[in-house]
């Protein structure tokens, strides 16, 4: 991981050093003035200090990493699993420790606090744990709670050879079970919290500030959710934003909160185009939105009308289309869709987002994830986020497919109930910070 901080005399400015340095796919951890010091400096004016990272060898998705047998007294295979959760698990399982006694459930945010889009703020410390203010105090807590409990025979259930004893510290292990646990209580796949648990054992080392450990995952997570993809624009020609994804997740809800910032808060000019002729519901319902911001609506019954339409709007900036949620199963329905997607790229750019709701069990959004993944690129967006108190899915889908992140929505409110998703702010309530 990189970490490094750039000055200029704006954000922007400082934030454009960083990119040309380090890539596009930098993360935004910290942003503050800073002014020089001495006599001279009354008279300077302050600059703006911004503190990017950068993950080493990023990669879009994470294979579960096989379990290797590790070697007991005598070089024999013990049977034990390597991961450092998986050690604390089974030493808890066989009551050689006590279970975890999470002192606080993360709460789910306010439709006010969520529907604000993240702004860096100018903060004046650029230490990287003042971000994470409550979920210090709570590792702390437990840490605290727990320091009588975990003693030195503990470490040897879990490790047989005296390397690991030595490198391995009590409060390190102290660490490792309140992470693994908040994070399985907020919905995070076994998998992927065995990959964070991993992280804390590679960089814990005798006498490191826990501090430290957990900032670094915090950092690794935040990185590898990415920063978040908006909508773009497109100054040669219309983009066709097409919306796919499951009935009953909120698809035309979304469409008319995007479609109503573009028009009123970026004066684009937009288009409402439904290719959902299965519910007329669905159809009545946007073309009312449509009206009430006094924008053009059609119904697409073919692939003809799809092209038909997107050369009567080539004038617009953004055609929004709505599509018929279908059973994955159903090939027709499959077929018909890859139909009206197709003539639009051939018309115009396009971009796929994958609505799903944050609700849905986890082994269902594997498979309408992976189902879609087999049609098109997609972006996701999670709707019904005021709904649920676990934000896991988020992580789990965006590691298993390795597709950007883009919106949540979390009311149906039109169009306050939406925002451009912020990173640091899932991952701290994943962490159990508020």
């Amino acid at each position: 991981m990189i970490i490094k901080k750039f000055t200029g005399k704006t954000e922007s400015e400082a934030t454009e050093y960083a990119k040309k340095e380090l890539g596009d796919n930098i993360v935004i951890m910290n942003v503050r003035p800073v002014k020089k010091s001495g006599f001279f400096a009354l008279f300077a004016p302050s600059k703006i200090e911004v503190t990017v990272a950068l993950e080493d060898e990023p990669s879009k998705t994470i294979r579960p990493v096989k379990p290797v047998k590790d070697q007991g007294r005598g070089g024999k295979p013990s049977g034990r699993p390597t991961s450092m959760a998986d050690k604390l698990l089974k030493a808890q399982a066989d009551g050689e420790i006590p279970p975890l006694k999470v002192s606080s459930t993360p709460s789910a945010p306010s439709k006010n606090e969520v529907a604000k889009e993240y702004i860096p703020q100018q903060e004046e410390s650029s230490a990287i744990e003042e971000k994470l203010d409550s979920l210090h105090d709570l590792i702390e807590q437990n840490l605290k709670s727990e320091k009588d409990d975990v003693r030195s025979e503990t470490l040897d259930s879990f490790a047989d050879n005296s390397e690991v004893k030595n490198t391995v510290s009590e409060e390190t292990l102290s660490f490792v079970r309140v992470l693994y646990n908040t994070l399985i209580e907020n919905e995070v796949d076994e998998i992927y919290a065995n990959q964070l648990t991993d992280e804390v054992e590679k960089v814990s080392k005798p006498n490191i500030p826990m501090e430290y450990v957990l900032a670094n995952v915090y950092q690794k997570m935040v990185l590898k959710f990415g920063p978040a993809s908006r909508i773009k624009e497109n100054p040669d020609g219309p983009i066709a934003e097409i919306f796919i994804g499951p009935t009953g997740v909120g698809k035309t809800t979304t469409i008319a909160k995007l479609a109503s910032d573009l028009c009123i808060n970026r004066k684009k000019k937009v288009a409402l185009l439904t290719v959902d002729t299965y519910r007329i519901a669905a159809a009545e319902q946007l073309k009312t939105y449509a009206t009430i911001m006094d924008i053009p609506f059609r119904v697409i019954y073919s692939v003809e009308e799809m092209k038909q339409a997107a050369e009567d709007f080539k004038d617009y900036d953004y055609l929004m289309v709505d599509t018929a949620g279908h059973s994955l199963h159903n090939e027709e329905q499959k077929a018909t869709m890859i139909g009206f997607i197709k003539a639009l790229e051939e018309c115009c750019e396009t971009e796929n987002y994958l609505v799903l709701s944050a609700t849905t069990k986890y082994r269902d959004l594997i498979e309408i994830a992976d189902g879609y993944s087999e049609l098109v690129k997609y972006k996701l967006i999670f709707t019904k986020m005021d709904e649920t108190r676990s934000a896991g899915n988020l992580y789990n889908i965006h590691m298993h497919t390795g597709a950007p992140m883009s919106y949540i929505t979390n009311g149906q409110n039109v169009p306050s109930d939406i925002a451009v998703f912020d990173a640091q702010r899932s991952v701290k309530g994943l962490l159990g910070g508020k």
